[in-house]
């Protein structure tokens, strides 16, 4: 039954119910007496103790203690290979508190002769937690408690990013369900820091997504400074501003977020240039890593007899298909027959980096499902490529076991089968990314806007009319700035 009241008379807006509006999650809503009922109000009727926010927390908490389970024989025999592979616990906390140092004093990009290579935040972040363990040296019960510490601490960003995201989409609240309960942060939260960077942006885009912009650029900035990919962001919001001719809107956002890394790097870089660099010169020297399409290419080639890929040729490949990816994004962006959403072209873009870049660690899954929840939140999608990213990661601690270990032949997997879950993957995630392209041409199959919205993430955006769009087929129906001034006058 349609609302008939007065909107100016409505103190709340209803939300959208996933047992309504999800078939899949309908579906699963049988076991517990069925959908809720359309003469309800969700949004309009207060919840009581239960709301929205309180759920995803319970969830999310849930979740992370599931994270940690999954962790647990390490925690009870340590991190030794090759039984950290086998038992699908590895986290690079305990790896390098060991061998960076941490575990004896050394504070990355401070103490001298010592090397770190992530960006430097993440360094701070690292140097930090380890100062919270007590006592000194490199024993057990410090590397445990290493790993305790920055695990809670990731559960409060995951916390931080499921409820910022349920506040980016206000009648979709139930959207950050997907990033509570994902497989995908459940196997590989605690394997690394990414769970900050992942925070930062979340945070970023809300700010973004109120019209505060030099809060959103500080947030992005700090993210970059923190794992390079929040980066991209940008890339959209250059195309959205283009479309949309509100300029500003890039300008001050790109500044602050160039001011907030400046702030972060230019000191480390003064005091201590040479431990700067090291990450970005390891970076580029790196061969292909675990689990990237190159990598996957070399073992092929080198059980064929192929010519196997070097890291001069794999960098300049994975700049090319990166950006002849964005460059085909930036022609839908401007060629859509409707602006397409900011969070379409951030998880468009951030998934072609992935499937470029020449590394895949299994902890690069969480960069994507924040976006996945805001771009294209449809349970059945979400919860076939969180699977197929699941024996991915299952795959690639069968394969780490044989080869860096010499692990027992009955715990490991043989390269064709590793070689598969990579395919898969990506697969999957070229799946995904169909799948919001078809979103953005046809904007009738995109959930969010079903429901009256334009842009709930767009800020600046939101309704904007086109300023600039170009029509291949038809240039003359273009949208062309000089035209409408023309026009005008």
């Amino acid at each position: 039954m349609q609302e008939t009241k007065p909107v100016e008379r409505r103190e709340r807006a209803r939300l959208v119910i996933p047992s309504r509006s999800d078939l899949l999650l309908r579906n699963f809503t049988e076991l517990i007496g069925g959908p809720m009922g359309r003469r309800s109000a969700p949004g309009v009727i207060a919840p009581g103790f239960f709301t929205v926010d309180r759920v995803l927390v319970l969830l999310t908490v849930l979740a992370a203690l599931a994270g940690i389970l999954v962790k647990n024989h390490c925690r009870v025999n340590g991190w030794d290979s090759p039984g950290q592979f086998y038992a699908t616990c590895y986290s690079d906390f305990p790896e390098l508190f060991r061998n960076r140092g941490l575990g004896d004093g050394a504070f990355p990009f401070v103490t001298p002769g010592k090397f770190f290579e992530y960006p430097v935040l993440m360094g701070f972040i690292a140097g930090a937690t380890a100062l919270l363990v007590p006592g000194s040296g490199v024993d057990d019960s410090r590397i445990l408690a290493y790993f305790d510490i920055n695990a809670t601490l990731i559960a409060a960003v995951w916390i931080v990013t499921v409820l910022i995201t349920a506040r980016m989409t206000s009648r979709r609240p139930w959207d950050a369900a997907m990033v509570a309960l994902a497989p995908g942060i459940i196997l590989a939260g605690v394997i690394n820091w990414d769970m900050w960077a992942v925070g930062l942006l979340a945070v970023g885009m809300y700010f973004f997504s109120r019209n505060k912009l030099v809060l959103a650029g500080i947030f992005i900035g700090l993210g970059t400074a923190t794992k390079l990919y929040p980066l991209l962001i940008l890339g959209a919001i250059v195309l959205l501003a283009l479309r949309t001719g509100r300029i500003r809107g890039f300008l001050v956002t790109s500044g602050a977020a160039v001011a907030a890394w400046l702030a972060v790097n230019v000191p480390v870089a003064m005091l201590n240039p040479e431990g700067w660099k090291y990450f970005y010169q390891f970076t580029e020297d790196r061969p292909a890593g675990y689990s990237s399409p190159w990598f996957a290419y070399n073992l092929v080639a080198g059980r064929v007899g192929w010519q196997p890929l070097q890291a001069e040729a794999i960098n300049a490949l994975a700049l090319d298909l990166f950006v002849l990816a964005c460059i085909l994004i930036a022609v839908l962006a401007l060629t859509a027959p409707r602006r397409p959403r900011l969070a379409q072209l951030v998880f468009l873009i951030v998934a072609a980096f992935i499937l470029t870049n020449k590394v895949y660690s299994p902890q690069f899954v969480l960069w994507l499902i924040p976006l996945v929840a805001l771009a294209r939140p449809r349970w059945r999608d979400f919860l076939v490529w969180q699977a197929v990213e699941g024996l991915h990661w299952a795959a690639i601690w069968l394969y780490l076991g044989q080869a860096t270990s010499g692990g027992v032949a009955q715990h490991n997997i043989d390269m064709p089968y590793y070689v598969l879950a990579v395919v898969g993957h990506m697969v999957a995630t070229a799946y995904l990314m169909a799948r919001v392209v078809w979103d953005i041409w046809d904007p009738g199959y995109d959930v969010i806007r079903r429901h009256g919205m334009d842009d709930p993430h767009g800020g600046p955006f939101d309704g904007a009319p086109d300023r600039l769009r170009l029509d291949l087929r038809q240039p003359a129906a273009s949208v062309l700035p000089w035209r409408k001034e023309r026009t005008n006058a």
